[in-house]
């Protein structure tokens, strides 16, 4: 199947309220145009300097999502296009791309990610920090930050039971935390192998790469 087609195939599966990434990390230009012109206008990048490049030869319109892990040391090569950084999992980095922002004018939405998995390898937020970081944006801490949500990451694993279990967790947290910032509106959590489930605990932003584009492009 073309691109075209498995995008299709998976906006069909998305309700209406759902917002898609398309995660075109690793993927030429060739692939997200493909998808571009197939209507999709929303893609996620794992590398500042790959979407970078990319945003500077696509279509302007586009927007840009920093869906990985990001280096406080990189945020200045994105803070005039990015559009969403869905992994803010620290306070200085969440003061570097406030910093950032105002020096070139601009707000940046952002999302704090919180640690859900069971794997130590993924990044995020754990309950406190979360708490301790809204109560600071919630007093004008970030002046250049807007803060629309929570991002989280499930385990990798064939347990669904696990996997739902983790992405009710994250929901909680995001109830819980919009007493403090009643504004947000963005759970992003899901991906390709798992963002039925996702969706079915409360998820409005799913990021989806390999569903549309296929097998990633690993340089060898």
């Amino acid at each position: 199947m073309s691109i075209a087609d498995n995008l299709a195939r998976v906006k069909s599966a998305l309700p209406d309220d759902v917002t898609l990434v398309a995660v075109s990390k690793t993927k030429p230009q060739s692939d997200i145009l493909e998808a571009y012109n197939a209507g999709q206008r929303i893609f996620g990048e794992n590398k500042v300097q790959e979407m970078v490049s990319k945003w500077e030869q696509l279509p302007q319109d586009i927007e840009w999502h920093m869906i990985g892990h990001l280096q406080r040391n990189k945020v200045k090569y994105m803070a005039p296009f990015v559009a969403l950084v869905h992994g803010v999992d620290s306070e200085r980095l969440l003061l570097e791309i406030d910093k950032q922002a105002q020096k070139h004018d601009r707000i940046i939405s952002c999302l704090l990610q919180v640690h859900i998995g069971q794997e130590q390898t993924k990044f995020g937020l754990d309950a406190n920090e979360l708490m301790a970081l809204a109560q600071k944006v919630k007093s004008g801490g970030f002046p250049n930050i807007k803060i629309k949500g929570l991002m989280g990451m499930a385990t990798f694993t064939t347990n669904e039971a696990q996997v739902s279990t983790e992405f009710r967790s994250l929901k909680l947290h995001f109830e819980n935390l919009k007493e403090i910032l009643p504004d947000m509106d963005t759970l992003s959590m899901g991906m390709s192998g798992d963002y039925k489930l996702a969706i079915d605990e409360g998820s409005t932003m799913v990021r989806i790469g390999s569903s549309i584009f296929g097998a990633r492009n690993y340089p060898v």
